[in-house]
């Protein structure tokens, strides 16, 4: 359920502190060939079972682009929508880091803190998230980012 909108200067009283945790959703192999498919990237590490098995990985993985693009869907569970926004926008990644494979069937879930809130000019606000992807049953996240989303208010 997507949580109440916020004003801006709500928002604002919100920054150092962890805005929520989301769901934990699974990562089976065939999202992880859609994946591969979409993005045309066929490694064997990522769609051949058989031959990931024989590395250090011990099966699949996923790729770690289709890690990050699942910020948005655990995002959409935990993080809540400036009030008055009428288009927010994925505006990018200052840093991102990928810290450990995501085993083919693993679940994740993210957790995501505030780590600004300011007003770019008037009626765009750029919004800046701490963002740890975990792994269930591992005690350190698989990635971590510092993301960036533009709203623009009516």
């Amino acid at each position: 359920m997507r949580r109440a909108p916020l004003e801006p200067a709500a928002y604002r009283a919100l920054i150092g502190r962890e805005l929520g945790v989301s769901g934990w959703h699974r990562i089976d192999q065939a999202a992880i060939d859609t994946f591969a498919d979409l993005t045309n990237d066929h490694q064997f590490i990522h769609v051949d079972p058989v031959r990931a098995r024989a590395t250090p990985l011990g099966g699949t993985v996923a790729h770690g682009f289709l890690t990050v693009s699942l910020l948005s869907r655990f995002a959409h569970e935990v993080v809540p929508p400036l009030a008055g926004a009428v288009m927010s926008v994925n505006y990018g990644i200052d840093k991102l880091r990928f810290l450990a494979p995501v085993p083919a069937g693993a679940r994740l879930r993210a957790r995501f803190a505030l780590k600004d809130l300011r007003e770019r000019r008037p009626r765009e606000w750029l919004l800046v998230l701490n963002v740890q992807v975990e792994l269930e049953g591992s005690e350190n996240p698989v990635l971590i980012a510092e993301w960036l989303g533009l709203n623009v208010l009516s």
